[in-house]
């Protein structure tokens, strides 16, 4: 059947007729929110003190945490960078489908560096990893989206510190996507746990070199800082119930450092560094704890505020923290009226696998395995089904 377009008109109806009273309940609680944010900007005692509280009542509490800049700091970049090496890595990656008759995976890696001033051409590498086997059952368990996403965001630091080695002067190296490896659940505990392991080696070891590394988050969803300023006004009784407590809910972290009209950052300034309140923190410890700031790559009238992670030996050293700021500013500014950090946009280029390259290497391996007298199932007849031609649903 296909879909009853008057339901979904009737509902659409329904959606516009509330816009007015939405939009009133927005502004009110945006109103809110930057008096907050005016009241408590330089109260930072006070602040980590209420975090403190909070994260008593939710050990799963995720928010900003203030350091030592006010929460309406605002830094221009350095001047521009001349010298520096800059190193960008990007992952894709074909998830096992129970529905072909090949069960597989793939990790696809692309990586640019670009040596400042050298007038040196970028150099691009890719690294194609095939799962098969016994790779796809960690654990004797078989392998997830997730575990295959982890996998990918393993292999893209890796990449970046194998690619660091031995370079001299400063090593500015970014991928796409928090710095922080996200959790798992269930049977994939055990093999999130060993990930993790692995990770935190290698940014050690990026840290031993002194190599600045970042995650650059382009139009973030999570709300850190809005999340503080709803601890910074609940009282008691509300930080028992904070789960439940969301007083400036639909206000953004986005609108807060971008408003349109006076954003809090003009374009190519930072926020504050702020450090991240979560249940990962038993995971990221010391100088690999972690961190973040927010960067206005947009322009005069058409703010653009990303979020750009850090650990904290980066967020420490500030003449770590101004050539990444001002490597990145730089990097946005190479595309133009759509900011985005052009190495990652290259190395996107290079990592993604076209749908013709996952058939094609799927005829391969079937075939290999043909020629050895190895038993290939069949696809699914779902799948065969979905595969007819002229079938146009999704």
């Amino acid at each position: 059947m296909p879909i009853d377009y008057q339901q979904i008109y009737v509902r659409i109806k329904e959606i516009g007729a509330g816009a007015r009273e939405r939009r009133k309940t927005l502004d009110e609680r945006r109103k809110k929110a930057r008096g907050l944010l005016d009241a408590y900007a330089s109260e930072l005692d006070f602040l980590r003190a209420k975090v403190d509280s909070a994260k008593q009542a939710d050990a799963n509490l995720r928010c900003a945490l203030p350091l030592n800049e006010s929460l309406a700091s605002s830094y221009p970049p350095a001047a521009s960078v001349k010298d520096a090496t800059l190193i960008a890595a990007d992952g894709s990656q074909i998830n096992p489908d129970r529905h072909a008759a090949v069960q597989f995976g793939l990790i696809n890696v692309g990586a640019i560096i670009m040596k400042l001033s050298s007038g040196e051409a970028p150099e691009i590498f890719t690294e194609s990893e095939l799962l098969y086997g016994d790779d796809l059952l960690p654990n004797g368990i078989p392998m997830s989206e997730g575990m295959v996403a982890l996998k990918r965001d393993l292999s893209e630091r890796t990449k970046l510190d194998e690619l660091s080695k031995g370079i001299k002067g400063p090593i500015v190296t970014f991928t796409d996507g928090p710095i922080e490896l996200w959790g798992a659940k269930g049977e994939d505990a055990q093999s999130y746990a060993e990930f993790v392991d692995k990770y935190l080696t290698i940014l050690s070891r990026l840290q031993t070199r002194g190599v600045v590394t970042a995650g650059y988050v382009d139009k973030p969803s999570a709300d850190l800082v809005i999340r503080l300023l709803e601890i910074a006004m609940a009282d008691n009784e509300q930080i028992k119930k904070l789960r439940e407590y969301h007083p400036l809910r639909g206000v953004s972290d986005r609108w807060l450092f971008g408003e349109k009209e006076k954003p809090l950052l003009p374009p190519g300034h930072r926020s504050a560094v702020f450090g991240i309140q979560s249940s990962s923190e038993k995971n990221y410890k010391g100088a690999l704890s972690l961190h973040f700031f927010y960067l206005n790559v947009g322009a005069d009238g058409h703010p653009w505020p990303v979020r750009v992670e850090i650990p904290k030996w980066v967020a420490d050293d500030k003449e770590k923290l101004d050539l990444l700021h001002a490597v990145l500013v730089s990097q946005c500014r190479m595309m133009g009226s759509k900011p985005y950090p052009y190495l990652l946009h290259r190395a996107h280029e290079t990592a993604m696998v076209k749908h013709e390259e996952k058939e094609q290497i799927e005829q391969m391996l079937t075939q290999e395995l043909r020629n050895q007298n190895e038993e290939v199932d069949e696809g699914s007849y779902k799948q065969s089904a979905k595969d007819l031609k002229g079938r146009t649903r999704i």
